[in-house]
């Protein structure tokens, strides 16, 4: 059984002694419930892969307490330092050169010359990584493939008995994983969009281009396999009707005749749509499975904003 940890500063201290002896520990961050491990333990970040099902050249995010802890472990530029300056603590991770000599397990990096790194947010986290005192190697904390997670129960539904321990930190304020841009190369890259807009990203790098723009095909960081997010049941995006046999996911007025419905955001809020869209993907596929629903329908959202990241998701959702 994986045990339930509270916010005290005794939970906080039992988590990071967890983490230090190799165990895995979930956490909340701003975006979604992470997967943590020492990220300079290589058994440990193992433990990640295989807890998860996941790929072991599907790199992992490194979770540092400071902009200046971080660049210690990666080469930053001008224009690195100055995007830490604008989102950092927050939902922003960078793909950056990896400095050697690093502590950080090769693994977490999937062997490439290049480290994804993030200072997160979330009071939680602030307090786990700073208890630690090293860098915490945390994708999000569910089966690989699956839904992400944003609340405890997600985390025991997809984990519990593989992980040490989960602690309990309350909402994740975002609710989509972080924006990634890759500044190892002449170009920024955006490899993911995230919690950090494209518009707000624009605004601070200029000549940011796409990965289908600019992209080599390398997988740098976590979200950017074409299948992602999935719930069991297949999700349809961008519907005008809705069948009998089918959840929907509302944005907006819902269409007529589902069986089952979530509502992101009546008042079609991109935030709140965003804070809500694991949430809703699990409960519909809960709901899909208790009554033998067929799918999930998706209404149409904006791709502007965090829409952009909602449709990213749902995108990869649909695909799987």
């Amino acid at each position: 059984m994986t045990e339930v940890l509270g916010r005290t500063d005794r939970d906080i201290l039992r988590a990071a002694v967890m983490l230090r002896a190799g165990e895995l520990v979930a956490f909340g961050t701003e975006t979604v419930y992470g997967l943590g491990a020492d990220a300079t333990n290589g058994l440990a970040v193992a433990a990640v892969f295989e807890a998860k099902g996941r790929p072991r050249f599907n790199p992992l995010i490194c979770h540092y307490e400071s902009a200046e802890a971080a660049f210690a472990d990666v080469l930053a530029s001008p224009l690195a330092a100055r995007l830490a300056d604008t989102f950092w603590p927050g939902p922003l991770t960078m793909v950056l050169p990896h400095r050697e000599p690093s502590a950080v397990a090769l693994l977490a990096a999937a062997g490439l010359e290049t480290l994804a790194v993030r200072v997160p947010a979330h009071p939680v986290a602030q307090r786990l990584i700073a208890a630690l005192g090293r860098p915490v190697a945390a994708p999000s904390a569910n089966r690989s493939g699956r839904i992400s997670p944003t609340s405890v129960a997600h985390v025991l539904a997809g984990l519990d008995g593989r992980i040490a321990a989960v602690i309990d930190s309350g909402d994740c304020r975002v609710g989509v994983e972080s924006t990634v841009v890759d500044l190892s190369g002449p170009t920024p890259i955006l490899l993911r969009p995230g919690g950090v807009s494209l518009e707000g990203l624009q605004a601070s790098v200029a000549s940011l281009r796409t990965a289908s723009e600019g992209g080599d095909g390398v997988i740098r960081s976590p979200g950017m396999l074409a299948a992602h997010y999935a719930p069991v049941v297949p999700v349809r995006m961008n519907v005008t009707e809705v069948r009998g046999d089918e959840a929907l996911l509302a944005f907006g007025p819902p269409l007529p005749g589902a069986a089952a419905v979530f509502q992101l955001s009546e008042r079609e809020n991109l935030n709140e749509a965003a804070a809500k869209l694991f949430e809703g993907l699990h409960w519909l596929d809960a709901q899909a499975a208790a009554l033998g629903l067929t799918g999930i329908a998706a209404m149409p959202v904006p791709a502007h904003g965090l829409g952009l990241a909602i449709n990213d998701r749902l995108k990869r959702a649909a695909t799987a």
